[in-house]
């Protein structure tokens, strides 16, 4: 009862199709002006329905100079366990390294594997495509939505948000478990974690002793979101400019992104991207604990009305919209792949 009441106190746990609830409405308006509801589809053109639906994870990496992303395979459902080894050797990744749905759910799916039984554990659970990529070595992760007119040369950075990871810090005297029920962000992971980390969370930590249990920043996976806006820098906005621009035809979403320092990342040194999210981003900043349900609205609605005035340049530029019988089939496979990673 108490978990369920801070659920319900704490608008950043509420089901995503309430929180949008008044946003369903500006879409509405959107897409009668557009006159098409998948008006989003000519957000980003290069990437699949502009990065809202169905997009590959791979596809999208295949746009980025190789330089910002980790070395990252693509394994097809029913790949035998053999086949995945022999091209995880050929492309010198090494445990631990994570897997992912190559089509992705909100950070569902995506697991850290450390031996060859949880690789294959993974792949024949899997139903769907998947990706192996490298573990990054950097510590820190930030999300940096952006933006560009395709008409502009250079775009601006709409918000950063910071992660705190699942980290649970030990006293001495309490298990993991019991570390876990102290925090109610992490309380809420407790089933999965038992699943993953089984009698490991009968170990009591020493003092001071820093457990990572979700090693990547997803608020779904137990991460905090802190609004790291005021990070915004003209070197900054630079830098990521630099990297956008080399992205055919990408003009807005977010990178969410692995880093050693703030200040190398200003410089363009020291990071990698873990992904690049197109229209169905979120400016993950609104998640910080400290602002309120209207102003996540408000920042909603700002992103959205960026989205459209994209999509209606490129459209007036030739990018076609999707039409209506293309747009629900792809709707009905997005369900499909959903409920595919929900019962993985």
């Amino acid at each position: 009862m108490k978990l369920l009441f801070h659920k319900i106190t704490n608008w950043e746990y509420w089901p995503f199709q309430v929180l949008y609830v008044p946003i369903y409405f500006l879409w509405a308006y959107y897409a009668i002006k557009a006159r098409s509801i998948f008006f989003f589809n000519a957000s980003n053109p290069q990437i699949k329905n502009g990065g809202f639906i169905m997009e590959s994870k791979k596809k999208i990496y295949d746009l980025l100079p190789k330089k910002y992303y980790p070395k990252t395979i693509l394994i097809r459902e029913n790949t035998n366990l053999k086949a995945i080894v022999d091209i995880v050797v050929e492309k010198q990744i090494y445990f631990p390294f994570i897997a992912k749905p190559d089509i992705g759910l909100r950070g569902s799916g995506v697991k850290k594997i450390k031996t060859v039984s949880e690789l294959r554990e993974y792949a024949e659970k899997a139903s769907f495509d998947f990706l192996i990529q490298d573990l990054i070595p950097f510590k820190q992760e930030v999300g940096i939505f952006y933006v560009r007119h395709p008409l502009q040369k250079e775009g601006k950075i709409t918000g950063i948000v910071s992660k705190e990871f699942l980290n649970v810090i030990g006293d001495g005297i309490s298990t993991i478990e019991e570390l876990i029920y102290k925090t109610p962000r992490f309380q809420f992971q407790l089933e999965s974690l038992k699943e993953e980390y089984g009698d490991q969370l009968y170990q009591i930590l020493k003092k001071g002793e820093v457990k990572n249990l979700v090693p990547f920043g997803n608020h779904a996976r137990g991460a905090k979101f802190l609004d790291g806006s005021h990070l915004i820098t003209p070197k900054l906005t630079a830098t990521i400019n630099e990297i956008a621009t080399q992205i055919p035809e990408f003009y807005f979403g977010r990178f969410d992104i692995m880093y050693n320092t703030f200040e190398e990342l200003e410089r363009g040194e020291n990071f990698q991207i873990v992904e690049l999210n197109g229209a169905a981003s979120e400016p993950t900043h609104i998640y910080d604990p400290k602002h309120s349900v209207w102003f996540a609205w408000k920042e909603l609605a700002r992103h959205i009305t960026y989205m459209y005035e994209i999509s209606v340049q490129n459209h007036k530029m030739g990018v076609p919209y999707l039409d209506h019988k293309d747009g629900m089939r792809e709707y009905r496979l997005h369900l499909a792949q959903n409920n595919k990673i929900m019962n993985f």
